[in-house]
């Protein structure tokens, strides 16, 4: 029987094997290095289904059946970082095998060798069931291709005239009263280099500066929204950056989500910009307001030298699965630099490889693993890594979430996600809300904010 995308590229290769003219055909047990009888003959559920009954203990949530309905269990802890079940990271497998409790994402297939995970929208009705005994859903095989399609809400507006929108916006503020209305259907459908050119044309226009005219006509979160939205995205990272710095007390949630999240390309352009800007050296700010096992953490990350291979190394997700086991659980104590060294320098689809491998070497998620070996901010930063290699937009859901969960909402982590992902991926983040929450980021949003401020969010959100 032949198993389509078997072994997967990149593993090395056998002597003499597979023979000429039958390379796609199945290797013998003992050849390759996944649990025996792994694809069972037939193509029935891996790993085997537990002998308990449904739900059996240690029922293990099947990839994007996580959290329950109404959101992780518990309230979050101090300092805005998400509460996991436990406070352990997210649950581990019977027996360690198969993927990490994270969702995983839309649109994309992921696998562990041969064996594919099936796509949430694939189920009857399309909702993924919540639990599977065995910790697998038992779906046929996919191809063993990784499809990244990732989509922003908001699109370059087609037939677009910067001089036509500047004079909208300058009759919406001009008189007695602003229009708002003007302004949300103006900045909600535009795309951000569009902003720019607006900005431009309304200098060139009527000699003034645009973002001072919006300042002086708007207040509170649709100021702050807006202004967002009318900065070049690399500033808007560089200015988030320097006010969560600035002052007394550092945000830290703020530096995890922009420098542990971003392409090299991206954190390379936002340290320029933070210096050509605010005449400062972010790795110095990030020294002089952190210390410690974090300090190191962020200023890795500020490098922007992730490997960005798309191509996955198995033998070496094995190995820095076992340097990993040794590094903190196979051991009295931790050693954090082996954490930093390969969190900080692996390629998200590597780190994702590991994270399979280690749930096999260890008996343990690794999610769980840096929950008990780290605490506080290091602990964020590593898990928001480990995280975004599974599944950016599942991330991002869950800081949206717990912005606006409980008493009052925490309008910059709102804004500020809304706006940076409104063009990258902001479609497979409102299908992850749904999936992880029950309920749409539209709902959430509209019953935790008001008026123009309110409007606005919504349409970027696409509501």
């Amino acid at each position: 029987m032949s198993y389509p995308g078997y072994p997967p590229t990149g593993y090395p290769p056998f002597p003499g094997y597979p023979p000429a003219g039958q390379e796609s055909s199945f290797p013998p047990p003992g050849q390759y290095p996944y649990p025996s009888g792994f694809p069972p003959v037939g193509g029935g559920a891996y790993p085997p289904a537990p002998s308990s009954s449904y739900p059996g203990a240690g029922g293990y949530p099947a990839p994007g059946g996580y959290p329950a309905p109404g959101g992780y269990p518990g309230a979050p802890p101090p300092g805005g970082a998400p509460a996991y079940p436990g406070g352990q990271g997210f649950g581990t497998p019977p027996g360690g095998a198969g993927l990490s409790g994270y969702p995983q994402p839309p649109s994309q297939s992921y696998g562990v060798g041969p064996a594919q995970v099936p796509l949430p929208g694939g189920f009857p009705g399309g909702q993924m069931p919540s639990q599977y005994p065995g910790g697998q859903a038992p779906y046929p095989s996919q191809p063993a291709a990784m499809t990244q399609g990732v989509q922003g809400t908001v699109q370059p507006a087609a037939n677009f005239d910067a001089m036509r929108d500047a004079e909208i916006l300058r009759k919406a503020m001009k008189g007695f009263g602003t229009d708002e209305q003007a302004i949300v259907d103006v900045v909600a459908n535009r795309s951000s280099d569009q902003r720019q050119k607006i900005k431009a044309a309304f200098k060139t226009m009527y000699g003034k500066d645009l973002i001072k005219d919006l300042k002086s006509e708007l207040s509170g979160n649709m100021e702050e929204l807006i202004l967002a939205l009318f900065m070049p995205s690399t500033y808007y990272d560089a200015w988030s950056l320097r006010n969560a710095m600035k002052g007394a007390g550092t945000q830290e949630r703020v530096l995890i989500e922009i420098l542990c999240t971003r392409t090299n390309q991206e954190i390379r352009e936002i340290v320029r910009c933070y210096q050509s800007e605010f005449g400062r050296d972010l790795e110095k700010d990030i020294r002089s307001d952190t210390s410690g096992h974090f300090e190191r953490l962020l200023v890795s990350m500020c490098q922007g030298n992730r490997d960005e291979n798309q191509n996955v190394n198995h033998q070496l997700a094995q190995e820095d699965a076992q340097r990993l086991y040794q590094a903190g659980e196979g051991r009295l104590g931790t050693d954090e630099s082996c954490f930093n060294m390969i969190l900080a320098t692996r390629s998200f689809p590597q780190l994702k490889a590991t994270v399979e491998a280690y749930s096999r070497v260890a008996n343990r998620d690794l999610l769980s693993s840096v929950a008990r070996e780290f605490s506080g901010s290091v602990e964020s930063g590593l898990k928001t890594i480990l995280q975004c290699a599974l599944n950016r937009p599942a991330f991002f859901a869950e800081r949206l979430y717990y912005s606006m969960k409980g008493a009052g909402t925490d309008d910059s982590t709102l804004v500020r996600i809304v706006v940076t992902r409104s063009e990258i991926d902001l479609v497979q983040i409102k299908q992850m809300f749904s999936q992880m929450y029950q309920k749409t980021l539209g709902t959430m949003i509209a019953s935790d904010t008001s008026g123009d401020y309110r409007k606005l969010l919504l349409a970027i959100v696409g509501q």
